[in-house]
């Protein structure tokens, strides 16, 4: 399953059923596992893990050598989970030690043409990355985020789970859960009420979650008073539970 035209390191392990087309180029240490299928015109550098049942496309370059400045050829790695599709032209830099060492994406990611993941950042599940985002090192992107083309992230941003960016956005503070934010510079508009229909949440639950966005952004409110209100909600604590997270263990500050 390896194209005769691939220049595979004899120290990779892959798996006997996944494949490696033409004209890539695997190092030492990356590990690429069942089911996945590496297009033409890659460069995979290790220590890299690749999962199970991945597509990427051609042209990406995936652990490579963080351009960081602090960067002084140290043993990091880069860790991918299973069922990604990572489109063309797609760059993932390994982590530094000044953080964990890793790089780490999670599970059935989307990641579309262009996009580039910096070092030590972690992509959790289910995201999508459209065409030409640009996330800095240190960023972390929880399950089911959306985030637009064109959109730049500075680093040691978070952006929780179900929120939504809008396209071109120059994000330089934490995105909370369930929040899209558009416009440049970007601002939060509302809830991602649509992606939640998409995912099954309730007419009640998103109801809450409306209530909730007034707390934190329509009632004028400290921020840690919003937090007590939306605490005070027994009802529906375990749908506020992740936006009550993102809230008080923002370090950049939320956008608001």
């Amino acid at each position: 399953m390896i194209d005769p035209l691939a220049v595979v390191d004899p120290s990779a392990i892959i798996a006997e059923d996944a494949q490696i087309g033409p004209f890539n180029v695997i190092g030492p240490e990356v590990e690429i596992g069942s089911g996945t299928v590496v297009g033409p015109h890659n460069v995979i550098k290790g220590p890299t893990t690749i999962g199970k049942n991945n597509r990427i496309f051609q042209f990406c370059s995936i652990g490579e050598d963080t351009p960081d400045l602090k960067y002084k050829g140290e043993k990091t790695r880069l860790v991918i989970g299973d069922g990604n599709v990572i489109r063309e032209g797609v760059t993932i830099h390994r982590g530094t030690v000044q953080d964990r060492s890793e790089t780490r994406i999670g599970n059935e990611n989307l990641i579309m043409a262009y996009v580039h993941i910096g070092h030590d950042s972690i992509i959790h599940n289910k995201t999508i990355l459209v065409n030409n985002v640009a996330l800095a090192g240190h960023v972390e992107v929880g399950d089911w985020a959306i985030i637009s083309g064109f959109s730049s992230l500075h680093q040691y941003c978070s952006v929780g789970a179900h929120s939504f960016i809008g396209a071109h956005a120059w994000v330089t503070q934490d995105v909370p859960a369930y929040v899209l934010v558009a416009g440049s510079p970007p601002k939060p508009r509302t809830i991602n009420a649509e992606g939640l229909k998409r995912r099954d949440f309730s007419s009640d639950q998103i109801r809450c979650l409306q209530r909730a966005y007034k707390t934190v952004y329509r009632k004028g409110l400290e921020l840690s008073d919003a937090i007590d209100l939306l605490k005070s909600d027994q009802e529906f604590s375990d749908i506020l539970a992740p936006l009550i997270a993102t809230l008080e263990t923002s370090e950049r500050g939320i956008l608001r």
